[in-house]
């Protein structure tokens, strides 16, 4: 054990400050030896803030976790039996008791077919990395004791990821972990050492046993994480990617015929997703920046005289994108801000061109509605060339178009476009959830503001909504949905068609 290679005694204080006395309290009435285990270690050793606490425990973990609550006063118990795991809840926290196990596994699943209580040190044994193979005391004999194993203290020191026992058995047994390997180590800025990396390869087959929406999850925590792109370009390298989001891999390689050639379009996408990243934590605007060319690989057509080109490519990757964060279990709400996001992409760029209106100005604000800020971070992202003249001239442009969006809402204010009550303030007053009811009675209000029905604040808006709202939340949806394509026809004809060329080629993304 290697516990003399950090402040012990301090360690202790600040994760023991984590924990709630009717813990400890319930641990020792009912002689419990009890354990941090795992990320709330791992991250107080390397100095980050402790979110969830994890807890082994060499005892009965059912009636712990009950008398913890008893104790408490409050609180929620979510037993699970088959893994002799148990989730509590109070006081807005959430801790996770697990009994000290060993557990084995058929080849078809990632869940255990038999658990068995053990030991700590042969609990730890089975976890996925040594860095997560770490146990502070905290009840019992071995209070104050530091358990490490496997020098994941060094490991954490050394800054790298490894197994704690043969990667083909770690990664065979539970084939997620191969996602949290390359999670933890873009986030953590580690470096996967080559045995376990090979481990990796040679399992990637294995994720198929993987539920989609477990994975979905991971890969979304990747894109959140502090260092997307590195976790990408693993998941590529590893074979992962190839077999959740394809796509993504279709992007590389460039194809030339004479003289012309295309840029690598999956280099291309990594430089635009880090311009975003530098600027936003937002996931579904990284993830938009990820998937903005995701339709060129269907698109790219050459031509002697033009040479590649990718037309309509922002609506192939719109309907590809849909059919990809259904996949990976994305919510709907988020989902539909990010295909809003890609199909929609190209249309600030091409808003750059001499000509157009306010009406085309002003309907890109209308189809863009609260994500226009997020729009133009994605269109300056994709400015990827390597000439200065053509980026200083890009970025005027894109000046030149707020400049234009501020003088239109200045101008109209969006009377004509826009309901002065949002959807999430619709939804709380009507008390209904999202989908068509939403968009219906929105559309109602801004109608009754276009006919000069009431005027364009807040306070009409509401009376208004109030007045209407039996009615409409009682028409049937497919009503609903014409009268939803009806009124959009309508306003179509009020701006002017945008008709502008596609200029792909021009700016990052040929």
């Amino acid at each position: 054990m290697t516990g003399n290679k950090v402040n012990i005694s301090d360690l202790k204080q600040s994760i023991k400050s984590k924990v709630p006395s009717e813990i400890i309290e319930s641990a020792k009435e009912l002689n419990c030896e009890l354990y941090v285990v795992g990320g709330a270690v791992r991250d107080c050793i390397l100095g980050l803030p402790i979110k969830d606490i994890d807890f082994s425990v060499v005892g009965d973990v059912n009636a712990l976790t009950e008398d913890i609550v008893k104790r408490q006063g409050s609180g929620k118990v979510s037993f699970y039996q088959r893994y002799g795991t148990a989730l509590v809840q109070f006081d807005g926290n959430q801790f996770e008791f697990a009994t000290s196990r060993e557990e084995s596994y058929s080849p078809e699943s990632r869940k255990p077919s038999q658990v068995s209580s053990v030991p700590i040190e042969r609990d730890l044994k089975r976890r996925d990395f040594t860095i997560n193979t770490l146990a502070l005391g905290i009840v019992g004999s071995r209070s104050g004791e530091l358990i490490d194993l496997f020098d994941g203290v060094d490991d954490l020191k050394q800054g790298i990821i490894k197994t704690p026992l043969e990667p083909n058995k770690t990664f065979s047994d539970d084939p997620l972990r191969m996602l949290r390997a390359i999670r933890f180590a873009a986030e953590l800025g580690f470096y996967i050492v080559p045995e376990t990396w090979e481990g990796i390869k040679e399992n990637a087959s294995r994720i198929d046993i993987v539920a989609l929406e477990r994975i979905g999850n991971e890969f979304l925590k990747m894109v959140a994480g502090s260092d997307p792109v590195n976790a990408i370009m693993l998941l590529i390298d590893s074979g992962l990617m190839e077999k959740f989001i394809p796509e993504i891999n279709r992007l590389g390689g460039v194809e030339q015929v004479g003289k012309h050639h295309h840029k690598d379009v999956l280099k291309h996408t990594m430089k635009v997703m880090q311009n975003v990243i530098d600027v936003s934590s937002d996931p579904i605007l990284r993830l938009s920046a990820l998937f903005h060319d995701i339709g060129k690989p269907r698109t790219k057509r050459f031509y002697p005289k033009q040479g590649w080109t990718f037309h309509g490519h922002e609506v192939v990757g719109e309907r590809m994108t849909q059919k990809i964060g259904r996949r990976i279990h994305i919510g709907k709400s988020d989902l539909n801000r990010l295909t809003k996001l890609v199909g929609l992409h190209m249309r600030p760029i091409n808003l750059t061109s001499e000509g157009v209106t306010d009406s085309a100005i002003r309907r890109l604000m209308v189809d863009c509605s609260d994500d226009i800020d997020s729009q133009l971070i994605l269109c300056r992202a994709d400015i990827t060339t390597a000439n200065p003249k053509l980026v200083t001239r890009y970025l005027a442009n894109f000046d030149e178009i707020k400049v234009r969006m501020d003088k239109v809402l200045a101008k109209d204010k969006m009377r004509e476009f826009q309901s002065p009550l949002r959807g999430d303030e619709i939804m709380k007053i009507c008390c209904i959830e999202p989908g068509p009811l939403v968009g219906a009675l929105k559309g109602r209000i801004e109608d009754a503001i276009l006919e000069g029905e009431i005027s364009y604040d807040i306070e009409a808006a509401t009376e208004y909504l109030m007045k209407i709202k039996d009615e409409v939340l009682t028409t049937d949806v497919k009503k609903i949905k014409q009268d939803g394509i009806v009124r959009s026809r309508h306003r179509n004809n009020i701006s002017n068609e945008l008709s502008v060329p596609e200029i792909t080629a021009r700016i990052g993304g040929d």
